[in-house]
């Protein structure tokens, strides 16, 4: 961009304009600063400095101090082997080695949820107007992971969900234990369902 030349009446009316202004230097100037005395206290201290971070190289090995080791959480049946026991330490002891026979059994393996959770519910409580104590709930262990499925899915979702529902209304009241069935019964694939005696 060329500066274009001022006319002399241009010129001369810029210098009138000028004469009248304050500079902006001069009204806009900051105070001069002190230089500190002695008397002066120091500034506080600031926060203390991170830690430095090591220098780790791409394929270098961590520490043992800095490794940290991922424990997935525990399956649903192996929770529930931990559970106390709410029942008859040797009627549990003879139940848990398969040497109880079910009243009753239902096998939900193969339902979806929407068909699973009415139908325990239904068994449960037909269970309890019978007068059974102990009854097999079959769920299955769920399909194995398959190596070549390109989306992760959720594997054995009756065998995780079925305990939960047990012990919800309206049949959690009913239940006094709930443990993974013996290899003959099912196993892990299976659960016993000790039901509170009828008053």
């Amino acid at each position: 961009m060329t500066r274009r030349r001022l006319r002399p009446e241009e010129l001369d009316l810029w210098n009138q304009v000028a004469r009248t202004a304050d500079p902006l230097a001069r009204r806009n100037a900051p105070s001069p600063v002190k230089p500190p005395t002695k008397a002066d206290p120091s500034p506080p201290p600031g926060p203390p400095a991170p830690d430095p971070v090591p220098p780790f190289r791409i394929g270098a090995r961590t520490g043992p101090e800095q490794s940290q080791t991922w424990h997935p959480p525990e399956p649903t049946h192996q929770r529930l082997r931990r559970d106390p026991v709410h029942m008859d330490a040797r009627t549990f002891a003879r139940m848990k080695r398969g040497k109880l026979s079910p009243d009753a059994r239902i096998d939900l393996h193969g339902m979806t949820l929407e068909q699973a959770h009415p139908a325990l519910i239904r068994f449960v409580l037909n269970a309890v107007s019978h007068g059974h104590r102990m009854v097999l709930v079959i769920t299955g262990k769920g399909s194995g992971d398959d190596p070549y499925d390109p989306a992760p899915r959720r594997r054995g979702v009756l065998r995780a969900q079925v305990p939960h529902w047990l012990r919800m209304p309206p049949v959690g009241q009913a239940i006094l234990q709930i443990t993974p069935a013996h290899q003959k019964h099912g196993g892990d694939g299976a659960y016993y369902v000790y039901l509170r005696r009828r008053r």
